[in-house]
């Protein structure tokens, strides 16, 4: 029972991680109908950084990472205003495709930046740890869990009561609607990618506190994708479910894989993600809980 609870701790952090990640994918892919492949990059280059303002600036970690995520909010306005604005009206496929060179060469910028040597973030975590019976629980996850309630949290009201908020909301319904009803619909752009890059930033503290920020770090992010098409591509509540069911998948085949499932070899745990987005969409292409597309002819 232990056993089962401790997979479970540590899947929901995970997962939690993931769901963080998976809501960047939708929040751009419902204003702007485009599916970013950036979020990897997005996710290393903000934890880096927090990196750079906690360790090489020497500023307190607690204002480090906002500062990350004012830098990461103008990267993210930067590459829509300079990458992706001038691509409106094209195909959504050779945006899509943009968005994978995109990807790539802020994956080079950010590796460059980060070096060969793993680089500590500052976190106050560490690899502290405290125990709850027989649970041992680390601080980095109940941070990682709280934070991302948190998060989550504050996205709900924001669309729900801000102005801009709803304005998003309208663009993501319908965005010519939405521009006969005076919403910009460049800055609801911008503002979708400024938010995606915080919440990789967000994302990638917690994949690289503790161990520390390695390249390695885009290897796990790239995760995230599963999650948000497992829970369709159009919802924030598909985000969350599908990054906490990838991360306690993970974690359940991490405990009990080798003791059940052996035939499946050695680090299995690390494609089942993708192993579920192939299962999920041959039942539901649209998504556990994306909107179904009907055409009528």
């Amino acid at each position: 029972m232990i056993q089962f609870l401790q997979a479970t701790v540590n899947g929901v952090a995970v997962g939690s991680i993931y769901a963080l990640l998976a809501l960047g994918f939708v929040i751009i892919y419902k204003s702007t109908q485009v599916l970013s492949f950036a979020q990897q990059a997005l996710t290393v280059l903000g934890a880096f950084w927090i990196v750079y303002f906690s360790t090489e600036l020497g500023l307190n970690f607690w204002v480090a990472v906002p500062c990350a995520l004012v830098v990461s909010a103008l990267v993210g306005i930067g590459v829509e205003r300079v990458m992706l604005r001038p691509m409106v009206g094209k195909p959504v496929f050779s945006v899509a495709i943009l968005t994978i060179g995109l990807n790539i060469v802020l994956l080079v910028i950010a590796f460059d930046l980060i070096g060969v040597n793993i680089r500590s973030l500052g976190d106050p975590w560490g690899l502290k740890t405290l125990t709850i019976g027989e649970l041992t629980v680390s601080h980095k996850d109940v941070a990682t869990i709280v934070t991302t309630a948190v998060v989550v949290g504050l996205l709900l009201a924001f669309f729900r009561f801000s102005r801009f908020g709803l304005a998003m909301r309208a663009t993501a319904a319908d965005q010519e609607v939405a521009l006969a009803q005076g919403v910009t619909v460049t800055r609801v752009f911008a503002a979708a990618w400024a938010m995606a890059a915080m919440l990789a930033t967000v994302a990638g503290l917690f994949l690289g506190a503790g161990t520390g920020l390695a390249p390695a770090v885009g290897t796990r992010a790239i995760r995230a994708l599963p999650a948000a098409v497992i829970g369709g591509l159009d919802s924030i509540a598909g985000a969350i479910v599908g990054g906490l069911l990838i991360g306690l998948t993970e974690a359940y085949m991490v405990t009990y894989q080798s003791e059940y499932l052996g035939f499946l070899g050695a680090n299995f745990a690390n494609v089942v993600a993708w192993v579920l987005m192939f299962v999920v969409l041959l039942i539901r292409p649209s998504g556990l809980f994306g909107t179904v597309e009907v055409e009528r002819v």
